[in-house]
C-alpha cells in the first residue's frame, strides 16, 4: 500500500460491514444508530438493516431503555460461513476488543474516522 491507497487501485477490506457493526456494538452496547453508522462508514439506514439482520440471526438482542436502545451480543454463536463455522463470534470480538483496548480506541472517539475503503465495502 502507498500513502494514497493500495498499489493495485482496488479498495477492499477483510471484514464485512456486518462484522464491523457487531464489533462496534460489542464495544459500546448503548451507541445510537447514527454513531454506529459513522464509525463503520455507512449510512444510518444501512446500519439499521445490518442490526436487523444480526438480530434476526440471533447475534444481537435489543432492549429499550427510555427512548434509546441497548444491545446485547450473543458471542456464543458460530460464524455463518461453513469455512469459519468452527469459530464462535466470541473469537472475533476478543481479537478486536483487545486490539481496541491496547490502542485506546473507542467508537465514540472524535478522532476515529473510518477508512475510505469502508464506505460500501462488503468484503
Amino acid at each position: 500500500m502507498t500513502a494514497s491507497g493500495p498499489r493495485d487501485g482496488k479498495m477492499w477490506t477483510f471484514l464485512t460491514n456486518h462484522a464491523r457493526v457487531l464489533i462496534c456494538i460489542a464495544r459500546s452496547p448503548d451507541l445510537r444508530m447514527r454513531d454506529i453508522a459513522d464509525f463503520v462508514g455507512i449510512t444510518e439506514r444501512a446500519a439499521q438493516l445490518i442490526v436487523t439482520d444480526l438480530e434476526e440471526a440471533g447475534y444481537l438482542s435489543r432492549t429499550k431503555v427510555g427512548r434509546r436502545n441497548t444491545y446485547t451480543v450473543n458471542p456464543d454463536l458460530p460464524f455463518r460461513h461453513p469455512a469459519e463455522a468452527d469459530h464462535d463470534v466470541h473469537d472475533l470480538l476478543a481479537l478486536f476488543a483487545s486490539a481496541a483496548t491496547s490502542r485506546d480506541e473507542h467508537p465514540r472517539s472524535a478522532d476515529r474516522r473510518p477508512h475510505p475503503a469502508a464506505n460500501g465495502s462488503t468484503t
